[in-house]
């Protein structure tokens, strides 16, 4: 496995747009082609995909509360369990306490490609809850804010 890149990957900047997830994934802007969370839990995030999945992710300008991995039914998309300490949930702790940055990508409706994934830029954890989310199941729940150049990761 190729290594993991914490910042910013070639010339991709916020703002550039990816057709779709097999394009993120070859691009390695989101190297794992399905899932929403890049990362490991002893190393942590390096990106996430917001493409509303989750009923309890919030996404403004100054901060994303990205809901953790887990108690999702496939099919309907709806809560259906508590969440648990996975390693993907993990990651995200592990990267509140690194403070490295993660590369946030969304999926949004481009007049003249429909829909793509748009590059937000880094972001750095820093914050967790777990506690009841809209289903009342207990989830995970991240917070992301705007990552400040405070060493060479860009």
């Amino acid at each position: 496995m190729a290594q993991r890149i914490f910042g910013h990957v070639g010339g991709y900047r916020p703002g550039d747009l990816f057709a779709g997830r097999l394009d993120m994934s070859l691009t390695r802007i989101h190297p794992p082609p399905r899932s929403g969370v890049s990362g490991a839990q002893a190393e942590g995030v390096d990106s996430i995909v917001l493409a509303d999945q989750y009923e309890d992710d919030v996404f403004t300008e100054a901060e994303i509360w990205y809901t953790g991995h887990g108690g999702r039914d496939a099919k309907s998309g709806r809560q259906v369990a508590d969440q648990t300490l996975t390693s993907r949930n993990r990651a995200f702790l592990k990267s509140l306490n690194t403070g490295w940055p993660v590369r946030v990508l969304r999926k949004v409706t481009d007049e003249v490609r429909g829909e793509v994934y748009r590059y937000e830029g880094l972001y750095t954890v820093v914050d967790s809850r777990y506690g009841p989310g809209k289903s009342g199941f207990k989830v995970w729940l991240f917070l992301l804010r705007p990552f400040r150049r405070l060493s060479s990761f860009i």
